[in-house]
């Protein structure tokens, strides 16, 4: 009887941090649906694109949020797994390299071609800049969470890397306010 027992607990587990992601998109698409029946005036139909786009905004910001407890359960099981946070540490860093791709693309001069490579990271690195925030949480998280010094260094080294590329994303389009 034990036997089975064992056997059904990474199921259990893995169940219980679907649930965990279910429900946190479901809160997510809650917010959602109560922003919109707040805001629902002739201005945010007038403007159905920038009303789409902040209401996706804000569904990413809550279901990140949201998904922060099941995702700190199943690292905190997946602590036993160095493959596991071998394989994190280096995708971690990998897609910290593209905030800063994208960042460097942002803040060069719009002169190149929109078919180019160098016209297509322009194009979409504000996009990537706003997904920053996201990323450094989950790094965070998983920095705090990993069983050794040299993963922590590497998920926090990510996670201040998209940090910087948020904040100083963040100050290029603010700028020009001043």
């Amino acid at each position: 009887m034990t036997g089975k027992r064992d056997a059904m607990r990474p199921l259990s587990r893995t169940l219980l941090v679907i649930a965990g992601y279910v429900l946190a998109l479901m809160v997510a698409g809650a917010a959602v649906a109560i922003h919109a029946a707040i805001t629902d005036d002739p201005d945010s139909q007038a403007s159905s694109g920038m009303r789409a786009f902040g209401d996706s905004i804000l569904l990413l910001a809550v279901f990140g949020l949201g998904a922060i407890p099941p995702s700190a359960a199943a690292l905190f099981w997946l602590r036993p797994c160095p493959s596991f946070w071998r394989a994190a540490s280096v995708v971690a860093l990998a897609i910290a390299a593209t905030g800063i791709t994208a960042l460097i693309a942002h803040l060069l001069p719009q002169g190149a071609d929109a078919g180019s490579v160098a016209g297509t990271w322009s194009v979409w690195s504000p996009l990537r800049v706003l997904l920053a925030p996201l990323f450094a949480i989950t790094f965070l998280l998983a920095g705090l969470l990993a069983p050794a010094r040299s993963y922590r260094s590497a998920l926090l080294g990510a996670t201040a890397i998209e940090t910087a590329v948020f904040f100083w994303g963040v100050l290029t389009w603010i700028q020009p306010f001043r």
